[in-house]
């Protein structure tokens, strides 16, 4: 590797401890490729490397005081001028290419850059150019970059372009790990050989100080490690501060470095930072079998390479990011589909826990919630887990912890390594007690380094220095207790984990405060409604006991009459209460009376026309209405003998109203009433008073004929019978088979609460929905629906602090079917103010769904 340790020696030794503040002096000497002048601010030479006469052709005592234009001709000198803006920043530097010396006429390539008090001006000769623009080598080079792929890949590719742009025989991409060591994730190498990929280098052989400096300086060239280099002179300034070369691009180095490299066999290096995100990732490590030079404005291009690779290397983290990110939203509907099943959070957990793994790999899931204990996989126990739970509790706050090593921190986790050795735990509420913990189990693995990690360096003969190991044979670990390392992409995934489960912690919560909320204002309504009803039953059987006393000649008729109307009311709540009081067939409400009191002449009773749902409220005074037709159709009309018929014909009416019409034949001679009863004021003004409709009733000699008809406000929806059925339909359309029914097309859902939406949207796609749109307000439906058009929809009725009456009108003008999702027992204000729709009432499933959705849209064809 190429490795610049701690740039000191005997006369200057500086605390590298700090060298991000502290400059480095490096024996006051450059390489032999390069001179070095220092100018003051009047730009006369201060100080300058004893090369000059080799470089520039200019004696060194010449140089000391002179002005720099007195060597430079005025071309290159105002070309140095005119860029001394680039070193106002105090780690920039001003790159001059093919600036011509006056003493000798050569061209040079310069580097300016201000160190303290002076200008660094280093000169390297110009080497003779092959015909082609150096950065036209590299566009290709990074053209070449495979995107997209996995990270060996990239890191190879970027070896194999530096290696053609530089001619070096190995080029290494070494990446820092965690702890600072390193690791060579790709060589590319002119023999074929492969001497140090996939190697491990312990920290020390980079240690902080090094790392620091490989920051601030971001390329390093040692073109012979036998160069002596060249020393500067004076060494010191007249306040006896030794010149600061920290930015020195042709310093010497350390000999500790040089040495470094001898014992690894290597005769020139350059190494090249890789950045990312303002912190060093890693380096191009380049060597070379024997001494090399890459002349300044190649290695001005290098640089740029490595700038567009750390690009290359964002954008290839960044794609991995994005992935997770989408997989982690494919997770969070899930989570979100299973809690909108009625499932408690541990259980959505646990069965989505391989869902979870594809995402961020585990051996085990551990949820402890409220103090609770729940797990799958190869997890600790829970005694066990208690104890890790008090050291998270101790140690990781708020955010996302992961380690793959448990017991170097938990000494008690190494007497189950085998089970975890590694976890990342993931806080899902502001108590600290609850955690979703993902564990992995131990991985035996043996690494391989370049040399005993324990034994990097010792002390050598010049006191406390550091001295370079001389061995770089590989050495083998066995690793044990650790598991897989979680990967920044993985930790990415987990805290984008975190804020969904808080969500779902929050949503569970608000929706508990919530369903506590509204199950005391049921209790009150229910209690109040209950109070309500008993009063109202109380005083219909009072009526019903005075004005059947009334009407009857004898106590065998008041008995009978009492009796036939109370157990007529009491069928149409047993049709009511089997729904759970909602709306109930007619059909059903005609055929149980004749059935109840006409026995065998209830054969001689057709049924035509549609089905119709009455709300409850109507279906009481209707069934009051029937029981008096059926039972004197039985005691006086067509049902008295054997021979006559009755007929009960339902037509639907344009305005959502349904008419009944009542006929007899084949009976005896009707006579009217000759005074008018209780039953008869049911029959004339009941359906008028309660229900605001129209009774008529008419006496004729061949039969009684009745007219009632009934509002739409009273009928929930109206069931056509199956033409291909060839017969009336006398009960409420049965459920339809979820298995054959399909959908086609796009679907819009609007409902305010995303737990109900997304349950919705995924019943709809199990029926065959192509795509479901899902909104949340009036404003959000009516805006997509300017563009879009959707096949079906489904609109719950109560937005928070509005109704969907508007997105309903807008869906019903373009012919869009739709149904009406309410929570609300009774609807006759629904039905009036919503365009003609078919109810569905929450909470629904997937069957209840499919039987609304193709009556809705049977009612469309």
């Amino acid at each position: 590797m190429t490795i610049d340790h701690s740039d000191q020696d005997a006369e200057h030794r500086v605390d590298l401890t700090n060298c991000d503040r502290e400059p480095i002096h490096q024996l006051g000497r450059v390489q032999s490729y390069g001179a070095l002048i220092a100018v003051s601010s009047d730009w006369i030479i201060q100080h300058a490397s004893m090369n000059l006469h080799e470089i520039l052709g200019v004696q060194h005592e010449d140089a000391l005081g002179r002005p720099l234009n007195e060597i430079i001709v005025a071309e290159g000198f105002t070309r140095i001028r005119d860029n001394l803006r680039a070193v106002e920043n105090p780690q920039g530097a001003a790159r001059l290419f093919g600036v011509v010396m006056r003493e000798s006429g050569k061209t040079f390539d310069v580097s300016v850059h201000q160190s303290g008090s002076h200008l660094i001006v280093e000169f390297e000769p110009k080497l003779s150019t092959r015909g082609r623009d150096v950065l036209s080598e590299v566009y290709p080079q990074i053209a070449a970059l495979r995107r997209n792929r996995d990270l060996h890949l990239l890191a190879r590719d970027a070896a194999r372009g530096l290696q053609e742009l530089t001619g070096f025989d190995s080029v290494m991409v070494y990446q820092f790990q965690p702890d600072h060591s390193g690791k060579v994730i790709a060589e590319q190498r002119l023999d074929g050989q492969v001497k140090y990929d996939g190697m491990m280098f312990p920290a020390s052989d980079i240690p902080v100080q090094a790392r620091t400096l490989y920051k601030r300086s971001l390329l390093r060239l040692i073109a012979d490690v036998n160069d002596a280099g060249s020393r500067i002179t004076p060494g010191r300034g007249l306040d006896g501060t030794p010149l600061d070369l920290s930015l020195a691009v042709t310093r010497s180095v350390s000999p500790i470095h040089i040495e470094y490299l001898r014992n690894m066999g290597v005769e020139a290096s350059m190494s090249v930072s890789i950045m990312k995100d303002g912190e060093l990732w890693g380096l191009f490590a380049c060597h070379h079998n024997s001494p090399r030079y890459i002349d300044y404005e190649r290695r001005t291009a290098v640089e740029m390479f490595a700038h567009m690779f750390s690009y290359e290397l964002g954008r290839f983290e960044d794609g991995q990011r994005k992935t997770v990110e989408q997989d982690t939203s494919r997770l969070h509907a899930l989570l979100m589909g299973h809690m909108a099943d009625g499932r408690a959070l541990a259980d959505s957990l646990l069965a989505a826990s391989d869902e979870i793994k594809s995402v961020i790999p585990h051996d085990g899931l551990v949820l402890f919630e409220d103090e609770n204990f729940h797990a799958t996989g190869s997890v600790p126990t829970e005694e066990e887990f208690l104890s890790i739970a008090r050291f998270l509790d101790r140690s990781i706050g708020a955010s996302v912890f992961s380690t793959d090593c448990l017991s170097k921190l938990h000494e008690p986790a190494g007497d189950y390594a085998d089970r975890v050795a590694g976890l990342m735990a993931i806080p899902i509420s502001k108590r600290p007690r609850d955690y979703l913990v993902l564990t992995r189990r131990q991985v035996e693995e043996t690494v391989s380094w370049a040399g005993d990690p324990s034994k990097p360096v010792t002390v050598g003969p010049n006191g406390a220095r550091l001295t370079p190991r001389k061995s770089f044979e590989v050495w083998r670990e066995t690793v044990w207790r650790r598991s897989a390392p979680w990967a920044p992409q993985e930790v990415h995934a987990a805290d984008l984990l975190r804020v969904i489960l808080l969500e779902v912690f929050l949503k569970v919560t608000d929706a508990a405060n919530l369903e506590r909320k509204r199950a005391h204002e049921q209790q009150q309504l229910l209690i109040s409604e209950l109070n309500h009803r008993v009063r109202n039953i109380l005083n219909l059987m009072r009526g019903l006991v005075a004005q059947s006393r009334s009407s009857a000649r004898t106590l065998e008729e008041f008995t009978a009459n009492l009796d036939g109307r109370i157990h007529s009311l009491a069928r149409a709540h047993d049709q009511l209460t089997l729904d759970q009081w909602e709306p109930a067939s007619l059909h059903a409400l005609i055929t149980f009376e004749f059935a109840a009191y006409a026995d065998s002449k209830s054969e001689r009773m057709t049924l035509e026309g549609p089905d119709a749902m009455i709300t409850p409220n109507a279906y009481t005074t209707l069934a009051l209405v029937l029981h008096e037709m059926v039972t004197n159709s039985i005691k006086y009309g067509a049902l008295c003998d054997g021979a006559g018929r009755v007929s009960v014909k339902l037509t639907a009416e344009r305005s959502g109203g349904l008419l009944i019409c009542w006929t007899e034949r084949g009976g005896p001679p009707v006579m009217p009433p000759k005074r008018r009863g209780f039953g008869s004021t049911i029959i004339e003004t009941s359906i008028p008073h309660e229900l605001k409709g129209d009774a008529e009733i008419s006496y004729k000699v061949t039969g009684v004929e009745a007219k009632f008809r009934l509002p739409a406000k009273v009928i929930s929806q109206i069931v056509f019978a199956d033409d291909q059925a060839g017969k009336d339909q006398t009960s409420p359309a049965s459920s339809t088979d979820s298995r054959e029914f399909r959908l086609t097309g796009q679907g819009l859902v609007l409902e305010d609460t995303l737990i109900i939406a997304m349950d919705a949207a995924g019943m709809l796609e199990d029926l065959g929905a192509s795509d479901v749109k899902l909104v949340a307000s009036v404003e959000a439906a009516l805006a997509w629906l300017e563009t879009n058009t959707p096949a079906f929809a489904l609109l719950d009725v109560n937005l928070g602090e509005e109704q969907s009456v508007p997105v309903a009108e807008k869906l019903h003008a373009r012919g869009v079917p739709f149904l009406l999702a309410t929570g609300y027992g009774e609807a006759p204000e629904l039905v009036e103010a919503y365009p003609p729709c078919i109810l569905l009432q929450k909470p629904f499933s997937l069957s209840t769904l499919t039987d609304a959705l193709s009556r809705v849209l049977a009612a469309q064809v």
